[in-house]
């Protein structure tokens, strides 16, 4: 049986245009997936890439660009300026943290209700009430937002080393075994791969 170590983080709008596409094809394929919430904006310092922000122009430019065409494609509503971007992700990774440690709800369910909380409905997903309303709609406790901060940091920490060891330098990252796929337009690459 694959296994998919999925880094993701709820600030990305391409995490976002994801969708559900990654969970259909570990689904069709038998798959696991572990859901790895990490520093984005530690792993664009080493790997020497600037934020959004302080991009030359041109590549905001296409960025926008892409966003639209990609949003359009997959039929995803996307507020190119959300409210509440950026924001601290910490709330957000925590509760994914503690709900894939807890068990007993749709952890991909939730990343993406964290996403499309922050891209689609202008909402601040580092306010409690944000991340409880979404454990809750993905059969979580909403206790778990009050997971214990410390350990979900150390986690967090875990995992923005193993994305850098393991070749992240953005998100989402999908990996199996040595391969990296880089990018919601890679989801069909790694379906080739996990065919065989």
């Amino acid at each position: 049986m694959a296994h998919i170590d999925y880094y993701t983080f709820p600030l990305s709008p391409f995490a976002y245009l994801a969708g559900d596409r990654l969970e259909k094809l570990a689904a069709a394929h038998g798959a696991t997936i572990t859901y790895k919430p990490f520093a984005l904006m530690t792993i664009f310092e080493e790997t020497g890439t600037p934020p959004p922000p302080k991009r030359h122009p041109s590549l905001m430019v296409y960025r926008t660009q892409e966003l639209k065409r990609i949003s359009k494609k997959m039929g995803m509503k996307l507020n190119l300026q959300p409210a509440h971007w950026p924001t601290n992700p910490a709330p957000a990774c925590n509760a994914i943290i503690a709900a894939q440690n807890a068990g007993g709800g749709n952890v991909g369910g939730l990343v993406q209700s964290l996403l499309k909380a922050c891209w689609a409905e202008e909402q601040d997903i580092s306010q409690a009430d944000v991340v409880k309303a979404c454990l809750t709609a993905n059969g979580f406790d909403a206790a778990l937002a009050d997971a214990d901060a410390e350990a979900c940091a150390a986690e967090f920490a875990a995992n923005t080393e193993q994305a850098s060891q393991s070749g992240v330098f953005g998100t989402p990252t999908y990996i199996v075994g040595e391969e990296v796929f880089f990018g919601q337009d890679r989801i069909d690459y790694l379906d080739d791969y996990l065919k065989g």
